[in-house]
Formats: structure tokens, C-alpha cells, sequence
């Protein structure tokens, strides 16, 4: 019981952390697409107002990756774009595996807890024999605590997981369309090169 209410607390804190981190308008504002290609159609971009892009939201980071490379031509562009989505990606889905791995677990830990209970109770009875059965009745319910403490915790934990990653495959798509219209932006007003991104 102490290893899943540990488990437990620790699921629980991972949710939180993650309903917090994954929501739209904090990985992908939704000025922060405009007021970029604003940026670029003007022509207007520099390299402190890409750290600024930069820090200002997962989706910053991968226009910023983007801008730097707006001087290297559009192949290159795509594939700092890329490389940065996946970075970016890859950081959406921290903790998940230990979500995933508490969600697995824990019934087994409660099976197990339960087993161990059971043995006790049949080695009582082999000693002294059946005697009362509400002792035997009583051990047995108290054995059982431990499979319905572990499905409590696994089976929200499992739930959790298959939102948190649905919501990740989400944020991928917004990311990869948001990416694709910087692209578009930059080969058609902004042209690669111009308003100092991408220049030392």
C-alpha cells in the first residue's frame, strides 16, 4: 500500500504538471503566428527580436530555429524547422513514460500485495485451523485492499496517459501548420535573407 499511494502521489503530480504545460495557448499562442509573419512579410526581423520569439513559447522556439536559417535558403530553413519541432516535441512528452509506467504497475502491485495477504491467511488457517470465520473473512477483505488500491491509482493513470498523448499528436499538427506558414511567408514577402535574421 505505501509503494502505490507513493505511486500515487507521483501520477498526481505529473497530471498537474502536464494538464498545465499542454495546453494550446501555452505551446502555440495564437498571436504569436501573426505578429511573426507580420515580422517577416516587413522584413523588420533581427536577432534580438528572434531571442524574444524564441523565448516566448514552444512554438516561439521552432520559429526561431526557422529565422535563424531564413538566409540559408528554404531546404535549410525546413530542416532547422524540423529538427527543432522534434526537440520541441520530444520536451511535450516528458514524464509521459513514468505516467505510463505508474498506470502499469500499480494493479500488479496491488495483485501482488493481495497474493501476499492471501499466503498469510492460508498459513493462519494451516496453524490454528478455520476456527472463526469472520477472521477468515476478515483477512481475506483486508487482502483485497490492495488489488482495488491499484486499479484505483492505474486506471485514471492509464487515462491521463492516452489524453496526454492524443493532446501531444495535436500539438504536433498545430506546430507543423504553424511552421509551414513561416516557410510560405518567408519564400514569398519575406524573402530569405532580408531584415537581418540568420546574419552575424
Amino acid at each position: 500500500m505505501w509503494i502505490i499511494l507513493l505511486c500515487s502521489l507521483v501520477a498526481l503530480t505529473i497530471i498537474f504538471e502536464r494538464l498545465l504545460t499542454l495546453r494550446v495557448k501555452s505551446v502555440a499562442p495564437q498571436n504569436l503566428r501573426e505578429q511573426v509573419l507580420e515580422l517577416v512579410m516587413a522584413g523588420k526581423l533581427d536577432d534580438d527580436k528572434v531571442r524574444v520569439i524564441r523565448q516566448h513559447s514552444p512554438l516561439g522556439e521552432v520559429f526561431a530555429a526557422g529565422l535563424k536559417h531564413m538566409g540559408s535558403g528554404k531546404e535549410d530553413m525546413k530542416e532547422a524547422l524540423e529538427d527543432s519541432g522534434k526537440q520541441v516535441v520530444h520536451r511535450l512528452g516528458r514524464y509521459l513514460n513514468t505516467l505510463g509506467t505508474i498506470a502499469s504497475i500499480t494493479p500488479l502491485i496491488g495483485l501482488l500485495g493481495t497474493v501476499i495477504g492471501m499466503i498469510k491467511v492460508f498459513t493462519a488457517i494451516t496453524a490454528v485451523g478455520v476456527g472463526d470465520p469472520t477472521v477468515l473473512s476478515g483477512g481475506i477483505s483486508e487482502a483485497l485492499i490492495t488489488t482495488a488500491a491499484g486499479l484505483s491509482v492505474g486506471i485514471p493513470c492509464l487515462m491521463f496517459y492516452r489524453f496526454f498523448r492524443s493532446r501531444i499528436n495535436e500539438l504536433t499538427v498545430v506546430l507543423e501548420d504553424n511552421a509551414l506558414a513561416l516557410v510560405d511567408a518567408a519564400s514569398l514577402g519575406g524573402k530569405l535573407g532580408k531584415g537581418g535574421a540568420g546574419k552575424r
